[in-house]
């Protein structure tokens, strides 16, 4: 156990390999039961509050163990462990939404973090391979991510509006600014990939460079966000009542 937490050191990754299918099969199965379920979560507030605060804890959890791992191998640094890459802040945001069910933080999470969660499971920017630590950190993260963001909406009969989308797709413009204009310049760090692709082959290797990048990049997010917007309406049918 030792080893496996402080171990720097493994096998490169390999995408779509064994290791990485299982993980996409854990994540679409999860999906499936959710949808087969969901109506037995709504109405019971026991097994409501069960999944919340276990899916709390595995966030906090991953978040925790993940700069510890970082500063027990001599790796920490602002530039690459801040959680301020999308999925960091989704975690963030959906711990925040999870804890006190605020309806703007459960709309921005559903939005930062269900397709881009998932794209990120799909096209992993990931150095080692099974059992490395870094492995489990980053399927555990994103998967449970995607998730939250799904359950939060879902379970808390939360209405996503267009105009809500728009909002949503606001504030991620604006983030991004902070971090390009500010944080990147100031860490020299590439959060959001804003300085430049991920070095793992990805779909944002297509989007071009220099103006032509940010600009299919925004054009990306506000098609994915319509993406997510349409989900929701398809599976409820825009009759989603609040509590």
């Amino acid at each position: 156990m030792i080893d496996w937490f402080v171990g720097v050191d493994g096998k490169p990754f390999v995408a779509f390999g064994p290791s990485h299918l299982v993980m996409l099969i854990i994540y679409f199965l999860g999906l499936i039961l959710f949808f087969i379920s969901f109506t037995k979560i709504r109405e019971s507030r026991t097994i409501y509050n069960i999944l919340r605060w276990t899916l709390f804890g595995i966030l906090i959890f991953s978040e925790i163990t993940y700069q510890i791992w970082a500063a027990v191998n001599g790796l920490w640094n602002p530039r690459e462990h801040l959680p301020l890459h999308l999925c960091g802040i989704t975690g963030i945001t959906g711990a925040i939404a999870l804890w006190n069910h605020n309806k703007k933080l459960i709309r921005i999470t559903f939005f930062f973090g269900l397709i881009p969660a998932f794209l990120a499971i799909v096209t992993p920017e990931l150095p080692f391979d099974f059992p490395h630590f870094r492995y489990w950190k980053f399927f555990i993260h994103h998967i449970f991510i995607s998730w939250i963001g799904l359950f939060l909406v879902v379970a808390n009969y939360t209405e996503i509006t267009f105009k809500s989308m728009l909002e949503s797709y606001g504030y991620i413009l604006l983030y991004a600014c902070l971090i390009g204009y500010i944080v990147n310049p100031l860490l020299d760090s590439n959060y959001l990939y804003l300085s430049h692709t991920p070095t793992a082959s990805t779909p944002l290797d297509l989007l071009g460079s220099g103006f032509i990048y940010y600009f299919t990049l925004c054009l990306l997010a506000l098609i994915v966000f319509f993406i997510q917007y349409k989900i929701y309406h398809f599976f409820t049918h825009g009759k989603q009542t609040p509590k």
